[in-house]
């Protein structure tokens, strides 16, 4: 059995849905002034605080050079991990994939709750009592989805709904 975040769990969601697979879904929720961030098979953020796409779709840097004080010459541009409580995400990493007959459910848990105040100046509510976060999402015909949306559910509980969608 291959442990969360292992290469071999995460090959298990390259063998339901390939064409997901570095796919980023970003699901802004109005009422909370949140954002859910969801990158397939591999992570989930919920961020406390409005961003642009262009922002979120930078990777974060969760990786460091092999060498000290030598420049980083990654192939692709990114940004630093954030402590301020109004950039600083939440973290998810995948857990699991179920294929059911009409969809794709994965799921997202967190290893360490982030402990930080939200973002007071912006009137919304903290997401650290989120531990899981599921995904459902529709099977991908053989030609590949260009833009899907989504909608986000949350009662107040442990677990958040993502439901990706075609757009409208």
């Amino acid at each position: 059995m291959s442990r969360p975040g292992s290469v071999l769990h995460i090959m298990k969601a390259a063998n339901v849905d390939q064409s997901r697979m570095l796919k980023q879904s970003i699901c802004p929720v109005r009422a909370s002034n949140w954002i859910f961030s969801v990158s397939w098979g591999y992570s989930a953020h919920i961020y406390e605080n409005v961003f642009p796409r262009s922002y979120l779709k930078r990777p974060i840097e969760t990786f460091r050079p092999w060498l000290r004080g030598w420049p980083h010459g990654y192939m692709f541009n990114t940004r630093p991990v954030s402590r301020d409580p109004c950039e600083a995400p939440h973290w998810f990493f995948f857990d699991s994939v179920e294929q059911e007959k009409e969809r794709i459910v994965t799921s997202y848990t967190t290893k360490f709750r982030r402990n930080m105040t939200s973002c007071s100046f912006s009137g919304n509510i903290s997401a650290d009592p989120i531990t899981l976060i599921r995904v459902f999402s529709p099977k991908t015909p053989k030609e590949e989805r260009k833009v899907e949306c989504c909608d986000v559910e949350y009662d107040g509980g442990d677990v958040a709904t993502m439901r990706l969608r075609d757009c409208r």
